[in-house]
Order: C-alpha cells, then sequence, then structure tokens
C-alpha cells in the first residue's frame, strides 16, 4: 500500500524519506521496536471519491485523501491541499511530520493531513465550492473540534476553510467554528495566522543568527516559493534589514544584487498572480538559479524534494531555514551538511502555522479572541523556546539541527504511546 520511491523518476518518495530520517532518529534513541511498528505506520487511512456537478452539467470524480498519523498526545491536526500530483503516500509523509511538527513545538496534537488530486486553477469558483464542500462531507465521519482538525495547505485558503467549516457544521446542525482553523476572522478565524508560517520562519532564523553570530542588518537572503509562506518570510528578512536578492515563483525569479523591494513585489504578486509582473529594478533569472546565489539565508518555501542531489552542490547559503514541507532530500541533506551549511529543518522552521492554528483553536474552544500581539508575543515565545532546545540538544549531542528536532519529537511521541498503552 505504501510505497518506497518514485519509480517513475527513480527518486525516493517522500514518505521513503521522511522514514529514513524518522529511523535515524529513533537508532539514536535507541527506540524499542514496538514503539518503531506503532509509530512507522499511519493509523488512519480514509480515501474518498469526491464526485462534483461541474458547470457544464456534467459529473467528475476527484480522489481525495485523510490520514490521521498518530493520537497519543492529542487530536489529529493538519492541512488539506489541493493539487493534481497529490499521491496518497504524499499525504502520509506530510500526517506523518505533523506528528513530530506539533511535539518539537510541544502542542497537544497528534498528525494529520488531507489532499484532493485536482488543479484548482482550472476550476470556477463554484466547481472550487461544490469540490471542497463534497470532499468535507466525505471525511466528516473522521474530523471534529476533538477529533481531527483540518487547516489551509498547497492551493488552500480562508474561504475553503469557511466551506469546510460551514458545511460541517450543516451536518451538526449548529456552528462549530473549531472544526478547522486558518478560517477568516469573521467566523472565528484568528489575528495573526494569515503570516504565521513565515513570522515563525524567521523567529527560527533570528536565533540561529544571535547562536552563530551572525549579523542579519546587511545579511542577504533568497526566498525560493512567493505564496503565503515565502512572501511573508521575504517582507520580515527585509525588516530586519536583510538584503532580499532573490525570490521566485511558479513563472521565474527576480535577483537584485542590492536587494529587492518585497513588500513591492508581493503587492505585485497578489494584484496579477506572479511576481514576474513586478517592474522595479530586477533581473529576470530561471526560476530555480534562485535557490543556488551566494547568500548567507536561503528560505525554501515551495513544495517538496527542490534541493536533490543534482542541485545541493551548486547551493551556497550558510543557512537554510526550510519554510516548506521536505524541501531537501536525504541525498542533498548529507551533501549540504558536508559542506557545513547549516539547515533549520521543516519540522520546526515552518510550525509556526501549526501553533497559532493551537492558538485559534483554543479561542474557539473558549469563545474568545486573542489580539495580535497576544498571539505574536505567544509564538515568537514558542518558537524561540523550541528552536532552543533543539539547538541544545544538537550542541550535547553533536549533531545536525534536523537529527536533534527528530530526538526530541520522537521521544516526545514515544513516551506519550508508553504512558497510555495499547488499547485493549
Amino acid at each position: 500500500m505504501l510505497q518506497g520511491n518514485n519509480s517513475s523518476s527513480g527518486q525516493k518518495s517522500m514518505l521513503a524519506v521522511t522514514l529514513e530520517v524518522m529511523n535515524r532518529a529513533a537508532d539514536r534513541l535507541g527506540l524499542d521496536q514496538s514503539i518503531r511498528n506503532v509509530i512507522s505506520k499511519p493509523q488512519r487511512i480514509l480515501s474518498v471519491s469526491v464526485p462534483v456537478r461541474m458547470d457544464d452539467g456534467s459529473i467528475q470524480v476527484f480522489d481525495g485523501y485523510r490520514v490521521q498519523h498518530n493520537l497519543a498526545r492529542g487530536p489529529a491536526k493538519g492541512g488539506i491541499r489541493f493539487h493534481p500530483e497529490v499521491t496518497m503516500d504524499e499525504v502520509v509523509a506530510l500526517a506523518m511530520n505533523m506528528t513530530w511538527k506539533c511535539a518539537v513545538v510541544d502542542i497537544p496534537y497528534g498528525g494529520a493531513k488531507g489532499g484532493v488530486v485536482v488543479d484548482p486553477t482550472k476550476l470556477s469558483i463554484g466547481e472550487l465550492e461544490r469540490l471542497t464542500r463534497r470532499f468535507t462531507s466525505e471525511i466528516s465521519i473522521i474530523i471534529g473540534p476533538e477529533k481531527d482538525i483540518p487547516a489551509p495547505d498547497v492551493n488552500t485558503n480562508p474561504q475553503i476553510m469557511a466551506w469546510v467549516m460551514d458545511t460541517y457544521s450543516m451536518h451538526m446542525g449548529y456552528s462549530v467554528p473549531s472544526v478547522v482553523t486558518g478560517k477568516p476572522i469573521e467566523i472565528g478565524g484568528s489575528v495573526g495566522r494569515v503570516d504565521a508560517t513565515g513570522r515563525g520562519c524567521i523567529y527560527t532564523v533570528m536565533e540561529l543568527a544571535k547562536r552563530i553570530g551572525l549579523r542579519l542588518e546587511g545579511a542577504s537572503a533568497a526566498v525560493q516559493g512567493f505564496g503565503n509562506v515565502g512572501s511573508h518570510a521575504a517582507v520580515f528578512l527585509q525588516d530586519l534589514g536583510c538584503r532580499v536578492v532573490a525570490v521566485s515563483d511558479v513563472h521565474g525569479a527576480l535577483y537584485n544584487e542590492d536587494g529587492l523591494d518585497c513588500r513591492a513585489i508581493k503587492a505585485v504578486a497578489a494584484r496579477t498572480g506572479s511576481i514576474m509582473d513586478y517592474q522595479g529594478p530586477a533581473e529576470r533569472i530561471p526560476r530555480e538559479a534562485a535557490l543556488e546565489v551566494p547568500v548567507d539565508i536561503l528560505v525554501p518555501a515551495a513544495l517538496e524534494n527542490q534541493i536533490h542531489a543534482g542541485n545541493a552542490h551548486r547551493i551556497q547559503a550558510k543557512i537554510i531555514a526550510e519554510g516548506a514541507n521536505g524541501p531537501t532530500t536525504n541525498e542533498a541533506d548529507e551533501i549540504l551538511r558536508s559542506k557545513g551549511t547549516i539547515i533549520i529543518p521543516d519540522i520546526l522552521a515552518n510550525a509556526g502555522g501549526v501553533t497559532v492554528s493551537y492558538f485559534e483553536w483554543v479561542q474557539g474552544l473558549q469563545s474568545l479572541s486573542w489580539t495580535e500581539k497576544q498571539v505574536a508575543a505567544e509564538l515568537e515565545r514558542r518558537m524561540v523556546t523550541a528552536f532552543n532546545q533543539v539547538y541544545d540538544r544538537a550542541q550535547a549531542e553533536e549533531v545536525d539541527l534536523r537529527t536533534a528536532a527528530y530526538l526530541i519529537a520522537i521521544e516526545r511521541v514515544a513516551q506519550a504511546i508508553k504512558l497510555r498503552g495499547i488499547y485493549p
């Protein structure tokens, strides 16, 4: 059922990469084989068919998945992505990584993930709504505010979360705002959620900079992927005084050695859908080149497997903060470590989104709302604490930050499993 390699390309699948990293950490921990058996497999996989009536009256059927990896530390938590290349193995890997992500920042969730195999850019707004509502209906048997709480991911957004929340609420007969996070503020969303992943990522960069003596003012940076995570990360870096010299999206990349105006680029992209419509001073370079420019800080914030054995030798960044999930293959990870590159792993670097999702969930359950100042302060506290725990563990055990993060996360999940025991 679960595949180990991507047979079409010969490249290891995200699931194979995830299991390798997990097993490496489990070996170092001397983890009991029984516990390893539990955490190596998802607790629940729901595969659904999603029939949708299209605008022309025809019916198309899309494949969808919702995976819950482990519930030992609390209800499942994870996003829903709409993408034509979604696979069940990918969703399983992402759910597994959500378990570790929630554990490393010590919030009381297990990991989940959902996906529909669809190109949402080819759907009308009505088709997209009908797809979302039917998918929600199909997975409603396993989601809920105390069971599994979806959130936005690739190609999903607050509006789609509003449709998920409304559909689930119609099934229940009353409003259930806490069934999802990442909702519009007007219906129970949290301030600070939209920029949380990018903000949290830069908090980890700031802490690492303190530890290694890197002055951020004047430091150079590049951001690959200019969606929600990358665009906010770029602006935050610019606000810290960094020269953001390169940014990219699916259409191409922009480069300016003196630094780009990230706010202006973000505004253009929001208006036109592409950073390439930016008319300010910038050189147009190939999309993949944004990863390879010489910089102090690189934030890969697109899809998985963007840094691989084929390009890792050309990457010149001193620090990589993984804004995306799984952007670096294991082979690339080894190459970069041998070059002395410091990588802040995805389960730590991009945990700001799920952390503020947790705040939103808490606010919804308690029927109250926090101020933006409260959200930002609590996010910073948790990200800084988590980073320093990981950094100190790495130093103590003489391992890289990725291994240290997995050691902490797996330890916490394993302890929860041991304390709860196995039912019956």
